[in-house]
């Protein structure tokens, strides 16, 4: 997937795997947030290792917290929530409400495959992997 000038989201990085590789593939812009301190630390160092600090925005906050105050938009926004969450139709809902997808964007979410987003507006369509399922968002 050729990533090339997108701006990417990362919500609850965790230690930034798919980030990291949105960068890889040509993104210009990550924003992490997690907020897990184990976890920030660590998205720093990678961007440090990486020589990548000048396209890295790591943001210590809880993510729904952050949904509702953030003004950027963003190409591609990556989600995993922990799997026992229970707000991943909020979490989706705030996320299209808010804005942060830009107009021809895509929001990517991992969760259990027991959880279905059929009816969900921008539902368009996911991937299993085992007992993991990614649902995708448009």
């Amino acid at each position: 997937m050729d990533l090339a000038g997108t701006k990417v989201l990362d919500l609850f990085a965790g230690f930034g795997s798919l980030g990291f590789e949105a960068l890889s593939r040509g993104a210009t812009e990550i924003c992490f947030v997690d907020s897990n301190v184990r976890s920030l630390k660590s998205l720093k160092e990678t961007a440090a290792q990486l020589e990548a600090a000048s396209s890295v925005r790591i943001v210590k906050r809880d993510v729904v917290q952050f949904i509702r105050t953030e003004k950027g938009t963003y190409d591609l926004v990556f989600c995993d929530p922990p799997y026992n969450w229970h707000g991943y139709k909020t979490l989706v809902r705030e996320i299209f409400s808010r804005g942060l997808l830009a107009e021809s964007g895509m929001l990517l979410m991992e969760h259990s495959s027991r959880y279905s987003f059929e009816d969900v507006q921008q539902y368009a369509f996911h991937k299993d992997y085992g007992m993991s399922r990614v649902s995708f968002f448009s």
